[in-house]
């Protein structure tokens, strides 16, 4: 190539152009779920949103303007189906769907997790875990054979962390449920399903959970880098995991927490921790 020819530096590495992918769980800039939908569109994909609320779609008006934006709350079924109904009148073709959807009531704060109440439980676990694989059914139409289902997880669920309630185990649970999809869809079709699983990040959901800003500025202590994990990071690896790119990844959970899990005993952190007890 001669230095007067231009480089292909607009090629279509993801593949996502003139496709369409149904993102839901979009709440403000800060989201993770926005942020993946900014990829997509600077792909050349299009992006169909879903937002809870009608207040939460007037709320999000200005960052979504001129965008299709539908309501759908997962806590009630006829919502569901009547978005899966809009979308097939329409004839859309999904070539992905994101599911960035959590929620658990701690009306009273983080309480012993011994403490969780049966309605506490079963809300988040509707909420954050099922309504994947309902989605899942309810859209298994509108999937193109070889779609990509991708849902934002946790770095782990086996650590016992108290600022994050009761909220681990369902995502387990949204974790666990990625390898029975992947098998129960390969009967009619190649919808891969996996999982983003991120490290702590700073979004106006986190921020409201009693504690994590303390977990979170630990984290950047323990982080070999001491630099917490960013949205954008997450983004990326799920515009990834999206993307036709990743085709041999199906009902994984991809960690990106920045290096946090292997430094735990970082000596610093070590240091500060005796230091204070001997002090």
């Amino acid at each position: 190539m001669s230095g007067s020819e231009t480089p292909p530096a607009v090629m279509d590495f993801l593949q996502m152009s003139g496709k369409t992918y149904l993102v839901l769980g979009v709440a403000n800039k800060k989201s993770v779920a926005y942020a993946i939908a900014r990829i997509i569109e600077q792909s050349g994909g299009t992006v169909i949103y879903a937002v809870r609320s009608q207040a939460r779609r007037e709320s999000t008006a200005k960052l979504l303007r001129d965008r299709d934006v539908r309501v759908c709350d997962v806590e009630h079924q006829d919502q569901i189906d009547a978005l899966a109904n809009q979308l097939a009148e329409e004839g859309v073709e999904l070539a992905g769907m994101v599911h960035s959807i959590a929620f658990a009531d701690y009306p009273d704060g983080i309480r012993p997790f011994h403490e969780t109440t049966r309605q506490q439980f079963l809300q988040a676990v509707d909420i954050s875990a099922y309504s994947l694989i309902n989605l899942a059914n309810a859209l298994k139409g509108r999937f193109v054979t070889d779609a990509s289902v991708v849902t934002i997880g946790i770095s782990t669920t086996r650590m016992a962390s108290e600022s994050y309630g009761f909220m681990a185990p369902i995502k387990a649970a949204l974790e666990s449920s990625l390898a029975f999809l992947t098998k129960s869809f390969s009967r009619f079709s190649r919808v891969r399903f996996n999982a983003v699983a991120a490290g702590l990040l700073k979004t106006s959901a986190s921020a409201g959970i009693p504690g994590y800003v303390d977990s979170y500025l630990y984290a950047e202590q323990v982080i070999p880098r001491k630099e917490a994990v960013k949205t954008e990071e997450v983004a990326q690896t799920a515009a990834f995991l999206l993307s036709p790119r990743s085709s041999g990844i199906t009902a994984q959970s991809l960690v990106v927490d920045a290096g946090m899990s292997i430094n735990y005993f970082d000596a610093s952190v070590v240091g500060a921790v005796t230091d204070s007890q001997l002090g």
